[in-house]
């Protein structure tokens, strides 16, 4: 399995190589229908990749599934403090809020991890396991990227082997990230998603898809970083 690293930036984020988001051979065969879930009873699209159902969108929700409240950080410093804290929070890119409605909300991994859980009922966050079996599906690290991605919205264009087909349905669109100190970053170039699987005190992994390369990036990245969150069936 070829190895392929993600990163993002060198003073904020720890990239490693992976050795997940890879694998054999597979075959997509997706099938779509619409479903409703609930934090606050969330309407989204969901589709079968192999054994697997994903939510086609992602997650956009300001509340736990107990109905408390997940902070929003707007500013650099509040952000950078709910993660200094190691407590939960999320932002819209930018802080606009037009951004969530195509792109979702960007979490910090507190979120991910907090026991009032954050997936709607009937849903979990993906594993960093549960991600590589996606991918391993759609044929492996280098060929589930173009797969995975929606046909627009993203930033290059004109090289068949990086253009989206989505041909298996996930819908991935490029809703960047939050850095550790609060900065924004990659949008319309790169989008990631947090597992649950941490690495350490202060890392978990990711798995992320880029503009310029067809192939699925993964890695470990701070648990402070906002990444959005696509969450998968029980």
């Amino acid at each position: 399995m070829k190895k392929v690293s993600l990163i993002l930036t060198a003073v904020f984020i720890t990239a490693m190589l992976v050795t997940s988001c890879g694998g054999g051979e597979g075959n997509e065969s997706p099938s779509s229908n619409e479903v409703t879930s609930s934090n606050e009873s969330v309407s989204s699209n969901e589709v079968t990749i192999g054994t697997q159902v994903w939510m086609t969108q992602n997650l956009d929700v300001d509340k736990f599934r107990n109905g408390e409240v997940i902070p929003e950080a707007k500013t650099q410093g509040e952000w950078k403090a709910y993660g200094d804290a190691g407590e939960a929070a999320w932002c819209y890119y930018n802080n606009d809020s037009a951004n969530g409605v195509i792109y979702g909300k960007l979490y910090n991994w507190y979120a991910v991890s907090d026991s009032r859980g954050l997936a709607p009922v009937g849903y979990h966050i993906p594993s960093d396991a549960e991600w590589t079996i996606l991918t391993d599906y759609l044929g492996g690290a280098e060929k589930a990227g173009a797969k995975m991605k929606s046909k627009q919205g993203w930033a290059v264009d004109g090289n068949p082997n990086v253009w989206g087909t989505n041909t298996s349905g996930f819908s991935g669109l490029p809703g960047g990230y939050r850095n550790y100190n609060g900065a924004f970053a990659s949008i319309g170039e790169s989008g990631y998603w947090w597992s649950y699987t941490e690495l350490g005190t202060n890392s978990a992994w990711v798995c992320g898809l880029d503009s310029s390369v067809g192939v699925v990036n993964g890695g470990v990245n701070n648990k402070g970083l906002g990444f959005s969150v696509r969450c998968l069936r029980d």
